[in-house]
């Protein structure tokens, strides 16, 4: 999932290296949180106009963790 993530936040962004994605074990409800961080340049690329961009990585996200057979997933960008 977190190649996913990679994949997709790296077509948005022009500093590639500046991608940082980490994973929380689950939490008691079974929530596994991503949280992305990219470079401020580029934030507004990756949240897009009223969060439409950021939206649809989620739900983007979310699908890829339910093909997989994962309860649950959050994405955090920050």
């Amino acid at each position: 999932m977190k190649e996913l993530l990679y994949a997709i936040v790296s077509g948005l962004v022009e500093n590639k290296d500046a991608i940082e994605i980490t994973q929380d074990e689950p939490n008691e409800e079974g929530v596994i949180v991503f949280h992305l961080h990219v470079a401020e340049d580029d934030m507004g690329r990756v949240i897009g106009k009223q969060g439409r961009i950021a939206k649809a990585i989620r739900v983007i996200m979310r699908s890829g963790a339910s093909r997989k057979g994962m309860d649950s997933i959050a994405v955090e960008i920050g």
